[in-house]
This record gives structure tokens, sequence and C-alpha cells, in this order.
């Protein structure tokens, strides 16, 4: 399959999929079941296009737009399991495209050298990269609860807010998404101590400290939630501080190097 037909067969059914959950969301239908039939492949594709870039260089590539395509893997394949068990769908017609996005950015500038990794080194960068993604779904329906609790305080549910989940149910999920991207923080975390060599050295010490600041502040939220039932604007700000930090531990730092100082 060509270079470029691959991701763009998956962006192309990324945004189809998308274009389906609205259209179903507006008729006031949560069936997700015809979307599903395209993610499925779109996932495939998404994945094949890393796959062929790293066999092509030997070995994996986390660069800047690549890692960011990652991230946009991991969001939408973790949108598609959630959309099996939970009304979701709200949340799918963001990601999705994100994800198409991410995919394209990769293909026509994110290809770099591939990193050489051993299996423990590899297994800290996925669970950090699937650390941003639990966080970035997080983020994306702490946005929304904000959004809807807005709404109807000043009574104004209308439009594109009313095919959002119910407020509990989007709480629920939203608090959900926290622990999972708390475990997976906290496993990134360890190993990253474990496994990586020098991790307080120049290059990575900022990465280290933010990284545990934003784990410090899911923790935070969390027992909060637990003991003194934290939720609403709260509960919001802390996510979107936690995401923050996260996005300039990791991204911020390879965007500077990357991008601006062009450095490998």
């Amino acid at each position: 399959m060509p270079d470029l037909l691959m991701p763009l067969l998956a962006a192309l059914a990324y945004g189809i999929a998308a274009t389906l959950l609205v259209a179903g969301l507006r008729r006031g239908k949560s069936e997700s079941r015809p979307a599903l039939w395209l993610l499925l492949p779109a996932l495939a594709l998404h994945a094949g296009t890393h796959i062929a870039g790293w066999m092509h260089l030997k070995g994996p590539d986390l660069h800047f737009f690549s890692a960011l395509s990652l991230v946009g893997f991991g969001m939408a394949a973790l949108t598609t399991l959630a959309a099996r068990s939970q009304r979701v769908q709200a949340l799918g017609v963001v990601v999705y495209p994100i994800a198409a996005l991410m995919l394209m950015l990769y293909h026509f500038y994110g290809h770099g050298q591939a990193k050489t990794m051993d299996w423990p080194l590899q297994l800290h960068a996925w669970l950090a990269l699937l650390a941003y993604a639990t966080l970035a779904i997080a983020t994306l329906l702490a946005l929304m609860l904000w959004l809807q609790e807005r709404a109807l305080r000043r009574r104004q549910l209308h439009g594109w807010l009313r095919i959002l989940p119910p407020l509990t149910q989007l709480e629920s999920l939203l608090f959900r998404s926290l622990a999972a991207s708390f475990v997976v923080l906290t496993l990134a975390l360890v190993t990253g101590v474990v496994f990586v060599e020098d991790l307080l050295a120049q290059h990575l010490s900022h990465k280290t400290v933010l990284s545990v600041l934003s784990w410090i502040v899911l923790a935070t939220l969390l027992v909060g939630r637990w003991r003194w039932g934290w939720r609403g604007k709260r509960a919001v700000q802390l996510t979107l501080v936690a995401m923050a930090l996260l996005a300039l531990a990791y991204f911020g730092s390879m965007f500077v190097r990357e991008l601006l100082l062009q450095s490998p």
C-alpha cells in the first residue's frame, strides 16, 4: 500500500465515523455500531502507518509528531472501547478528528530517526504516552462537564450540549478516566525510576519534576473526591492543571528541543 494511502484511508474513516456519530446524535440515537465498523479499520490503519514507518527506520520513532499521533491513536482506541458500554458518542465526535489530524501531521512532518531503546525503556515510553492519552480523554470530559454545568445554571441547555451524556454519567466517566490516568502515570514514573539511567540529568530533570507534579495534582483530586466529594469547577480546574503539567513535561520539552532547537 503506497505510503500516503494508509494514513489517508485512516483519516477518511475517522472523519466518516465522526459524521455518522453526529447524525445519530441529532436524531437522538445513541447507537454507535455503524461508526464502529469504520473505526476498527481506522485504528488498524493508524497503527499500520506507524508500524510501516518503524520497519522502514528499523526501530521505534517517538519524535514530536510521531508521539502526538500515537497519543491520538490511544485516545481514539480508548474512546471506541468506552463507546461500547457508555454513552460517549459526543466524545468521539471530538476525538476522532483529532486522531485523524495528528496522523496526517505525523505522515507529512513527523518522520525522524529511530531511537535505540531496549524493552524496559520502550515500556516506560509506551506507559508515558498512554498516561497522556488517558489524561487527554479526562480533560475533554472535564471541559464537557464544565460547559454542561454552566448551561444548566443559566438554563441554556440547547444545541450540541443536548447530545452530551447526563451530568452524573459524565462526572462518573471523568473520575474513572482520572483514576485510570493516575494508575498509568504511576506505572510510567515507577518504570522511569527503575529503568531510566540518569533520570535527574539536565535534559530529563524538568520532565521528571513536571510529571511528578502532575501525579501529585491527580492524587490530590482523587483523594479530595473520595474524602470530601470534590466535583464541578474544582475537579475541572485540577484536571486542566494536571494535563498542562504533563503536556509541558513531555511535549513541551520535545517541541523546544526538536522543532525550535532542531536537536535530535
